[in-house]
């Protein structure tokens, strides 16, 4: 697999494992990061090459350090 593809699958997937373990819908994230719920969508399948300010607007609506959301199993 290609190893752009690979961080983004990667990055995806903490983030939906993130969101469902909160309880929450992509739009309620979305509404607290202060992005489109479509686009977290696209996030979450590896569908956009998420930016450094977006990836700390999510750690923020997640209220974890940035580095949380890039710990991968």
């Amino acid at each position: 697999m290609n190893s752009n593809k690979e961080i983004l699958i990667r990055f995806g997937y903490k983030v939906r494992e993130m969101r469902i373990s909160l309880g929450i819908s992509q739009e309620v994230l979305a509404d607290k990061a202060g992005l489109h719920r479509t686009y977290i969508g696209m996030i979450e399948r590896a569908e956009k090459n998420i930016t450094l300010i977006n990836i700390e607007k999510i750690a923020n609506a997640f209220d974890v350090p940035i580095n949380e959301l890039l710990k991968f199993k």
